[in-house]
């Protein structure tokens, strides 16, 4: 079955234009025109992955994902004309894990929607379990618990703790980290990984304010604590 791509825009004539396209790639592709629209379709369509632009009417971009990140965990690459690092780091905060600035190379995105699709269906391979105290991650089927119950992260998230917990101890600097998640996708910067970092403390740890597992080594980095 074709995955299915939500595209979320006011722009008649773009999502007119990204339609074709990623049809034409193989994909299912819906439209909304305004967030609140695109709760709506989200809610009974269940999108492999969502584009979504920011300043739109009734629900722009970061009321629609901090509707959405309480229900999915689906990725959302965010499409806007805004360059100002605040408004980057506003939408990762609220759970986006990619973004791309208008206007855009249709390869590029298209690149984009390719591996974060990937990370949600990895090919088969032996089942990798990695157990830190009640930390649990299967990186085969995507998934992390902690006490036996579910944690809902974003494939950035995923990818960033994946990395962190193969090796427990050891200190990876800020550029090391953004290196090491490129290989996966990730095309942000270090000011936007300290958000990740930040979004995924408040998922895993018991005092988010005060970290136990995931620590800052002041002028260095981050390292997962055994």
């Amino acid at each position: 079955m074709a995955e299915t791509i939500l595209i979320i825009d006011d722009q008649e004539n773009l999502r007119r234009l990204l339609k074709e396209y990623f049809s034409e790639l193989g994909y299912r592709v819906l439209t909304a025109k305004d967030g609140q629209e695109g709760l709506f379709v989200a809610r009974y369509e269940n999108p492999d992955l969502i584009l979504l632009d920011i300043m739109m009417p009734k629900l722009d971009g970061y009321q629609f994902l901090e509707a959405f990140r309480k229900e999915s965990k689906a990725p959302v690459i965010v499409l806007t004309a805004k360059t100002e690092e605040s408004d980057t780091i506003q939408g990762l905060e609220l759970g986006a894990d990619d973004y791309v600035v208008k206007p855009f190379r249709m390869r590029e995105l298209a690149a984009r929607v390719r591996v974060a699709l990937r990370r949600l269906n990895p090919d088969a391979e032996p089942e990798e379990i990695i157990k830190i105290g009640s930390l649990s991650l299967n990186a085969t089927s995507h998934s992390v618990t902690i006490n036996n119950e579910t944690v809902l992260l974003t494939p950035i998230e995923f990818d960033l703790l994946h990395t962190l917990m193969r090796a427990p101890g050891k200190v990876f600097t800020r550029a090391e980290l953004v290196d090491r998640l490129y290989e996966t996708g990730f095309m942000g910067l270090e000011s936007t990984l300290n958000v990740h970092i930040r979004n995924l403390r408040s998922k895993v740890e018991k005092d988010p304010a005060n970290p136990e597992l995931i620590t800052t080594v002041f002028g260095v980095g981050y390292r997962l604590n055994k």
